[in-house]
């Protein structure tokens, strides 16, 4: 519904005055919503599964699922690789050393934060649509005053990222199976999603003022340039590819069904 505003004094027709909170006619809750339930289903598989402290490793594949890695608590056994500096506590992760860096990193991204300021805070839930809050203030204030710390969470990532191909590659020792397939499409998307990230294209050629005098950088910043175009797809496919990951590994370690070999 709308009403014609008028100047003061009655003058001539000033605008509009649209009582309606928007006049978008189409299904605009529907991304928010579905953006909701698919975060929201990941973050409760992985944290009932980060605090499981089981079904984690397959010993005879040397498979270790990413949310364990690095392994660094006395449950980890064989899979300790880096030591066991932590004590196994129920409420400590066997990550728990690069688990708060990797939730940084996705928590200060900038698609994620498109994606959960939306679906979650409604702030705003969709384009000409009205903010669900009162005031804002932007990312000023505790605790958003921490998005600027994505950069340093992307080279912590970039560590992490290291640390997942050095898992596959430690795999791949046994032969090869379809657990080693996922494992290696899991740290390629992984990597992908890294690289796609807009600190890292930045870091490469943000501060260059002559590509001509920097043809590698150049060549460089082209390409994850055309990998940033894809930052949205890749955030998406790296939550399934580390789920499926996961779960292969869970259901190995629990006994539910066995490796499809193909070598050794």
């Amino acid at each position: 519904m709308t009403t014609t505003a008028t100047k003061p004094g009655g003058g001539g027709r000033l605008r509009a005055a649209i009582t309606a909170r928007t006049l978008r006619t189409d299904r605009w809750w529907l991304a928010p919503l579905v953006t909701f339930i698919g975060l929201g289903a990941w973050v409760t598989y992985a944290t009932v599964r980060v605090f499981m402290h089981q079904w984690f490793f397959v010993e005879e594949y040397l498979y270790l699922t990413p949310f364990y890695s690095p392994c660094l608590t006395d449950l980890c056994g064989p899979a300790a690789e880096f030591g066991t500096p932590l004590p196994s506590f129920l409420l400590i992760p066997e990550a728990a050393f690069t688990l708060p860096f990797l939730l940084l990193f996705r928590l200060t991204c900038y698609y994620y934060r498109k994606a959960y300021y939306r679906a979650f805070w409604l702030s705003p839930p969709a384009c000409a649509v009205p903010d669900g809050h009162k005031t804002y203030s932007g990312e000023t204030r505790f605790p958003l005053i921490f998005q600027n710390a994505h950069r340093y969470a992307f080279y912590a990532a970039v560590i992490i990222s290291v640390i997942n191909t050095w898992d596959a590659i430690h795999a791949q020792t046994t032969g090869l199976g379809l657990g080693n397939v996922i494992l290696w499409i899991n740290v390629l998307m992984l990597w992908a999603y890294t690289a796609s990230c807009h600190s890292c294209r930045h870091i490469i050629g943000g501060r260059m003022k002559h590509f001509s005098r920097h043809p590698v950088r150049y060549r460089l910043w082209t390409f994850v340039s055309a990998l940033n175009t894809r930052h949205m797809q890749l955030a998406w496919i790296t939550l399934g590819t580390l789920a499926l990951t996961d779960f292969y590994i869970m259901g190995l370690a629990a006994g539910w069904f066995t490796d499809l070999r193909i070598i050794g």
